[in-house]
């Protein structure tokens, strides 16, 4: 049986034909789900201690910043634990997803030059990778959400479509990162501060509520800080969110992953020349 013919014509810009790439794509599902967990397992997360880790670092983070709280403000409650923990575990989502797209292009140089596959599997990757890491911090909170005594009802079903949201939002960026660090290698090193500077500027260590109306409406250039607020108000307070921040969510969700995924695509070829 005759292997096909791969033909690398010059670069240009512009989209590849969608409809045979997505069916490539689609074809490779399988390869996705075992490079992501070869990846998984290279990071230990086979082992116990190493899925124990996964959850034990957002935890402590969020022990951490209790008790820093704590001592500023001198009082704190369940309430305010509860909301600290659930949007630090989805922040870790983004923020994950995030660490490993960055890279996810430069470190497979070696793939992409000897093999011929969509890239976009690379980042996508990436993403699976952080929902891998998210799905155990979810029964830890199911505890917390116990332990503490927090709220039930069946708003907490709109979580369902907030961590898709999520999801989008995550993909986005991975695959927009990606992309970008091929042309600008100094975007990994700083990395580490925006996520920081990101987590700060989100409703993690606060609640959205207690922000003023000022600082509020800076706030809509912040894409995940109505993605937490939702998510909070969902969880912890098993509340249905507010619409005009799922739309605003929702939004930020759609633009990145369009954009990113654009950008990504119009470029994919240009990769092998950049490595």
């Amino acid at each position: 049986m005759e292997k096909p013919v791969v033909v690398y014509e010059p670069f240009r810009a512009g989209l590849p034909p969608m409809r045979e790439y997505m069916r490539s794509l689609w074809s490779r599902r399988t390869f996705i789900a075992e490079f992501s967990r070869s990846e998984l397992r290279e990071q230990n997360y086979g082992s116990i201690f190493g899925q124990l880790w996964l959850v034990l670092n957002p935890l402590l983070l969020s022990g951490v910043y209790f008790l820093l709280i704590y001592v500023i403000g001198g009082s704190s409650d369940a309430i305010r634990f509860g909301h600290l923990t659930a949007s630090l575990f989805l922040f870790y989502l983004i923020a994950n997803s995030l660490t490993g797209g960055v890279k996810a292009i430069t470190s497979g140089q070696r793939l992409i030059l000897n093999t011929s596959f969509p890239r976009i599997m690379l980042p996508i990757s990436a993403t699976v990778i952080a929902l891998f890491k998210f799905i155990p911090t979810l029964f830890v909170f199911v505890i917390i959400h116990a332990v503490i005594g927090l709220p039930y009802s069946w708003q907490m079903l709109w979580a369902i479509p907030i961590l898709l949201i999520a999801l989008i939002m995550a993909l986005g960026m991975a695959i927009l990162i990606s992309c970008i660090n091929v042309y600008f290698r100094d975007i990994s090193s700083m990395l580490p501060y925006l996520t920081r500077s990101l987590l700060y500027l989100s409703p993690i260590l606060y609640e959205a509520s207690s922000v003023s109306d000022r600082i509020r409406t800076l706030e809509i250039a912040n894409p995940i800080f109505y993605l937490l607020d939702a998510w909070s108000r969902v969880i912890v307070h098993a509340v249905a969110p507010s619409m005009n921040g799922l739309l605003h969510a929702t939004a930020w969700a759609l633009f990145i992953f369009l954009t990113g995924t654009y950008f990504f695509l119009s470029r994919e070829r240009d990769f092998a020349v950049r490595l």
